[in-house]
Parts: C-alpha cells; structure tokens; sequence
C-alpha cells in the first residue's frame, strides 16, 4: 500500500530510506529546466561578486574556493527548489513532516582549487551515533555540466554512521584512515537540473579543479526538529518578502524576520578546509 507521501509526490519512501541510510547520497536526474538552472547560476554570480566585496562575506575554504551563505529571496527559484516534490518526498521520509530549511547558500570552486582534507560538515550528533536516525539533509544542485577536471564532489559511501572519537573537532579524521576512504570514494559528476540528497555527516571532499571554469554548487540544508543546525546559520527573510510565500514554506523554514535584510556575515572558517591537499 502507498505512503502518505507516495500518494503526494509520486517518489517511493523505501528507495529514498534506503540510498540515505544505505550508501548516504540519493539523487534525482533532471529535476529542474536547464533555463531555471541558467537563471540560479546568474543570480550566484551576481551574489558572488557581492559577498567577495564584503568584509567577511565568503567564507574561505582552501585556495579559491568559497562558501556564501544567502538570503532566500535573493535567489529567483528559492520557492521552486523548496516545493519540488522530489525535495519534499526526501524531507518528509527521513526527518519527519515538520522538517525545517535552516540554510541557502553556494559552494564555489575555481580553477586551482585543492583537494580538500575528507571531512564532514559538523560532529555527529548523538541521535545519528547512538540511535542511528539521520537529523539533516543537505541538497546540492550544480549550476554547471560537471567534467571531471573540474574538481567534483567525492563522497565515501556509507560513512555516515563512523563514530568520531579520534576526528579533529568531530569532522577531520586522520590522515591514516585514507585508505579506507578512498575505497568506498565515488565521485559525482552532475549535470544541469540535477540534484542530490546526502547526509553531511557522509565523509567527503571537493577534489581539485584543474579547468579553467568554475563549479558552483547550491546547498539547501535542512533539519528534523530536533536537530540544531539552525543555530550555526542565520536565515532571514524580510517581512515584505515573507507575505509573498506561500504558508506551506513558511511553515517549513527556521528564520528571523526582520524589516530589511542585514549582511550575512561569515562567522567562522573551517581551519582544515583552509588548507588543500595536493
């Protein structure tokens, strides 16, 4: 018998289930338009620029590559991205149907970017290391065909659930334990409308970006209630652009509202990510 969310997405729970928990990435082939993915590269361009101008407005992560976190509104699509059923079907079957976004921003690795260390985004939180439930999901959508000259995204399949006693900060585990990685690596190469559902606890890496183009990527994160994700990121909407979304986002957004949108500043860099690897 369908799911509830079957029913209303069309998207079987048991595959997303089983990808996540399984392997820890899931993805789903032309999800968007190629002119709706042009329109998302345009509008990260121009908010590229802007943050490269701002004191403490992209957040360094290795020789030229960067991380922007944005506000929703100033991304054409924001609405789309959030509503689409794929979107909502991984939301509903892995945290829950009062899952919240906590963060928009983009990833931007340039030519000459590094390999980064293997990482995850955080340490695990005690819900995914003693009771093996995932609390947050983290959506990628590339703006560009990706090559593989052009640093894409290497993740270790099914490390989400490795224990980090010995990880620095809970995120960097030692360099001895490459091997392993290596093994389990697949290396993603998206194209435009693309879009993929990982854990962010899932070991991974940008590799290096031999081009001479680069490969901006969009993050969408999103938490289960009790995750507490939101407190690493400053979501914002203002209060014009708040009576212009529809209740059903809305009620799915962890955010400040707030009259006229201040300038997300960076807070903090990742000093292992600083640092590439050859």
């Amino acid at each position: 018998m369908n799911t509830a969310i079957e029913q209303s997405t069309g998207y079987d729970v048991a595959t997303i289930m089983g990808g996540l928990y399984g392997d820890g990435i899931i993805g789903l082939k032309g999800a968007f338009d190629r002119g709706w993915v042009e329109q998302v590269g345009e509008d990260i361009e121009a908010l590229f620029q802007e943050a490269l101008k701002r004191p403490g407005g992209a957040l360094g992560r290795g020789p030229n590559r960067y991380y922007v976190e944005i506000h929703p509104e100033r991304l054409r699509g924001f609405v789309d991205l959030v509503t689409h059923p794929w979107v909502v079907a991984v939301c509903e079957s892995v945290l829950g149907p009062d899952y919240r976004v906590v963060e928009i921003g983009f990833d931007v690795p340039g030519p000459g970017a590094m390999n980064q260390p293997w990482h995850r985004d955080f340490p695990s939180p005690a819900e995914t290391l003693t009771e093996r439930r995932l609390n947050s999901l983290a959506f990628n959508l590339t703006t560009v065909d990706v090559s593989e000259d052009m640093g894409p995204f290497e993740i270790a399949l099914g490390t989400q659930w490795d224990t980090d006693d010995d990880f620095d900060h809970g995120m960097f585990p030692p360099p001895e334990y490459s091997n392993r990685y290596l093994e389990r690596a697949v290396r993603r190469t998206p194209r435009m409308g693309d879009i993929s559902a990982r854990s962010a606890l899932t070991i991974h890496r940008g590799t290096a970006n031999r081009s001479d183009r680069s490969r901006p990527t969009l993050v969408l994160g999103v938490d289960a209630p009790c995750a507490r994700n939101a407190d690493r990121h400053d979501l914002q909407i203002s209060r014009a652009y708040a009576e212009t979304l529809p209740d059903e986002v809305k009620k799915h957004m962890t955010y400040r509202l707030v009259d006229e949108l201040e300038p997300i500043v960076q807070l903090h860099t990742i000093e292992g990510l600083v640092m590439g690897v050859m």
